[in-house]
């Protein structure tokens, strides 16, 4: 008997344990990287459409040849995370890098591009400059084991590489031209730099910290950034690079010491190089960009001129979009001149709690150097930048976020004196006067591009109105103010201006598109008044996809704010078919005003492109797509948007179904929600705060306020100051309520701040503790924007089939079975 007993017991546990084995396999499941239906997969694996540069004269026009997605085993490579940067330490360059893999070039009024001779045989390129002359071109190729330097010639369109120079690229551009166009000033590897040291998992103690009182640290939740004294080693070895001046023959001239190079730039006429250092001592709180920094003046010859600043270590710059770091920043040169720096210091301690009139003042120091910087300009909110002319006209503009203000100035520079040009809302995108048109100077910089009697063409390639957004060219007098428009895009295109290639002439290039007609480059003469010239012939990229309907829609939510949505519909799609399962996807944005919230975005002529990223890809599937629908929050004079977050949330997606429900095209009892990041966050929202939708899908997000305490996306106040708001808003401290589908999905080295992996892992386990029907799913090595073609795939397969499961073919319920009695008229019962 007790050898029964025994053997019973045994198969009972045998049988538990396969039962667990069993359970634990459907709560985790180990896939494979899946692959979509055709139409979805088709929108990864198209090659993209080449991009292009055009030259500083205007005549020539480089294209650049896209690369396709790389594959997961190019993001398994190994990868460093220091100090907020994510590094391939064995070439010594940024990792997860999207390549150029063509290069050709093409005369305006040529019709066939010339591909460049002389790249390597399998490229990889980045970095792609014009000289200042517009004779040659130069790139960065990436190997294994380094990256090069090449440099192709214009006139017979053949590259060649560089010498021997090993770019570090590390800490961004590893090279500049300098103004001759026959030298480069390159951030190259130390030649005795020898090999990493071995990384010790024995530490030689703890990892301490320390803060001394009154010091304030409120930094945002930065993602890779150094932890140890051994994440310090590693940083400072693959960072460190030397300067060197390099001829087009490989020649070389080394500037300065080898050190921690953040920054070059050599002077317009090309004597100088200002150089910016890194030093100790590095933080464990703050990336790179906040470390200590040395800001010197070195001769073309490599010799130290002048010291201009060493400033400290900013772990308490104000965690506001108006904070700014204390004593002098930003520094650089006048485009205009021949070797003049300008550079700026907050007057209020960078913290804009801090009452004061002028918040920024600009100073100016000139070669040799030798004299006392002069101030030159005060900002009455934060500077921003100047863009220079010539001596007497310069344009210096200046914003402030929390009244969303923004100026621009015409400066004097021979005496300093300003007139205002422009006050307004940066938020009134109707007022937007566009971007002044520049040119090159003689020292192959962009300056103002100004015509005989002060005036200056200004591009606005969006040109938002109450007719949707219409790009235009206008005239504007600096001296009189008064503006003339040129030309705008008119139906049936969408056309946008590019470039200014003849300011005199007022020649300019654009781009052009329809909904079925994908965007080429066109000459336009807007004197001539003649047809525009096309100048590219980029073939549709998804040319399957013609006939996909598309409308813009205006529409009111219950407080009369007006909203917009872009409408898409399946290929051959009739009315008369019946409303649609729907797909809604869009990203929250906050304003100080219900006017500017108001205002209507897109256009109906704009090319139909299908992204794999967003919702849009879901209408091959036979859903009705409310895209980009418009989710502003909106906080007025003394009041902060989020206060009302959430009912401005749910009301803003009511409205958008119940327009496509008005227009009988979107089933309300079948109506799922999307997003990705805040937009994921908005998901997560409207899901535990209505019963809008049968099905979410949330990728990359942030669901729990008080992991990010001292402010997140554009809430300025601390978890301190406002804690209901942030539990209010907070997905995870709402998980209770939630009783909708939500798939979540993440990428394992998500580097965005706030949207740790642990954001997605701790909301999925308060589902799951509440009985929520929920899905996580981490793609491995990806960031916060996926890249690989397997995860691409793999996510629009994991949303299909959710998709499919929870919107398009919903199990019968209670709720569902009331919508289609017509008593939830529009599916607005909301909690």
């Amino acid at each position: 008997m007790l050898h029964n007993r025994t053997t019973q017991q045994r198969g009972w546990m045998l049988l538990i344990s396969l039962l667990a084995v069993s359970l634990a396999g459907r709560a985790q499941d180990a896939l494979t990287y899946q692959t979509p239906p055709k139409p979805l997969a088709d929108l990864v694996t198209m090659p993209p459409t080449p991009n292009v540069s055009m030259s500083s004269k205007g005549d020539m026009m480089l294209i650049l040849e896209q690369a396709s997605a790389p594959s997961i085993a190019e993001l398994a490579q190994p990868e460093l995370k220091l100090a907020g940067l994510r590094l391939n330490p064995a070439n010594t360059g940024p990792s997860r890098a999207r390549y150029i893999t063509g290069l050709a070039l093409k005369k305006l009024t040529d019709k066939d591009a010339k591909a460049i001779t002389g790249l390597p045989a399998t490229p990889l390129l980045s970095f792609v400059q014009w000289s200042p002359d517009g004779t040659k071109v130069a790139f960065a190729n990436s190997t294994d084991s380094q990256i090069e330097l090449y440099i192709a010639d214009v006139a017979t369109a053949a590259a060649k590489k560089v010498g021997s120079v090993v770019l570090n690229a590390t800490l961004g551009v590893p090279y500049h031209w300098v103004s001759d166009s026959k030298n480069l000033i390159v951030k190259t590897v130390p030649v005795t730099r020898g090999p990493a040291s071995e990384v010790s998992r024995v530490p030689a103690g703890p990892t301490t910290q320390e803060n001394v009182a009154g010091a304030r640290g409120q930094a945002p939740t930065y993602q890779d950034l150094l932890k140890n004294p051994s994440d310090e080693r590693q940083f400072a070895f693959y960072t460190t690079a030397q300067v060197a001046r390099v001829g087009l023959d490989g020649s070389m001239t080394n500037i300065g010491q080898p050190g921690i190079i953040l920054s070059t730039d050599p002077s317009p006429d090309g004597n100088y190089v200002m150089i910016e250092t890194v030093h100790t001592p590095f933080s464990y709180l703050v990336p790179v960009g906040r470390f200590p920094l040395k800001t010197e003046i070195y001769a073309m010859a490599g010799s130290l001129v002048k010291s201009l600043n060493d400033g400290p270590l900013q772990e308490s710059v104000p965690y506001s979009r108006d904070g700014a770091p204390t004593g002098p920043r930003d520094f650089t040169w006048r485009a205009d001149a021949p070797a003049s720096v300008y550079y700026t210091v907050a007057q209020d301690k960078g913290d804009p709690k801090v009452k004061a009139d002028i918040r920024d003042k600009v100073f100016m120091i000139d070669a040799p150097f030798s004299g006392a910087p002069k101030e030159i300009y005060a900002a009455q909110f934060r500077f921003e930048n100047f863009e220079w002319g010539n001596e007497s006209t310069a344009l210096a503009t200046e914003r402030w976020w929390q009244n969303r203000k923004t100026i621009t100035k015409t400066v004097n520079p021979s005496n300093w004196q300003t007139a205002v040009l422009f006050d307004r809302s940066y938020e009134d995108r109707y007022t937007n006067p566009g971007q002044p048109d520049t040119k090159q100077n003689q020292y192959g910089r962009d300056v103002l591009n100004l015509l005989p009697n002060g005036e200056i063409l200004m591009l606005n390639a969006i040109g938002s109105s109450p007719q949707g957004d219409r790009p235009f060219v206008s005239l504007l007098n600096l001296k009189t103010k008064q503006s003339r428009e040129l030309w705008r895009s008119a139906a049936p295109y969408f056309e946008r201006p590019v470039a200014v290639l003849d300011a005199t002439k007022q020649v300019i290039l654009t781009t052009r598109e329809t909904p079925d007609e994908n965007p080429n480059y066109f000459v336009r003469n807007l004197k001539a008044r003649i047809a525009p010239i096309q100048a590219t012939y980029f073939p549709h990229p998804y040319p399957q996809l013609k006939g996909v309907q598309k409308q813009q829609l205006r529409y009111k939510r219950a407080d009369g704010v007006e909203l917009t949505a872009t409408l898409y519909l399946p290929v051959g799609y009739k009315k008369e078919q019946g409303p649609l399962p729907t797909f809604l996807w869009a990203y929250p944005a906050e304003f100080k005003s219900k006017e500017a919230a108001s205002q209507v975005s897109g256009s109906p002529y704009q090319f139909n492109r299908i992204s794999y990223w967003g919702g849009a890809a879901f209408v091959t599937m036979g859903y009705a797509i409310l895209d980009n629908a418009s989710i502003p929050i909106v906080g007025e004079g003394d009041k902060e948007p989020n206060d009302t977050y959430v009912e401005q949330l749910v009301s803003s997606a009511k409205a958008a179904i119940d327009e496509g429900v008005r227009l009988g095209v979107v089933d309300s009892s079948r109506v799922g929600v999307g997003g990705h990041s805040y937009g994921a966050f908005m998901t997560a929202n409207l899901l535990s705060n209505s019963k809008l939708f049968k099905g979410g899908i949330a990728r990359s997000g942030a669901y729990n306020r008080t992991l990010t305490p001292f402010g997140f996306q554009n809430e300025q106040r601390s978890y301190w100051q406002a804690p209901d708001v942030y539990n209010k808003m907070s997905p995870f401290m709402n998980a209770d309520k939630m009783k909708t589908p939500l798939l979540l999905v993440h990428g394992e080295a998500d580097n965005n701040t706030g949207t740790f992996p642990i954001q997605s892992e701790r909301y999925y386990n308060a589902l799951k503790g509440f009985g929520a029907t929920t899905r996580l799913v981490f793609l491995p090595y990806e960031s916060h924007g996926y890249t690989a073609k397997e995860s691409l795939l793999h996510m629009l397969w994991e949303m299909n089939g959710w998709l499919d499961k929870y919107v398009k073919n919903p199990a019968p319920s209670a709720t569902g079975q009331a919508n289609k009695a017509g008593k939830l008229s529009g599916g607005n019962n909301e909690k």
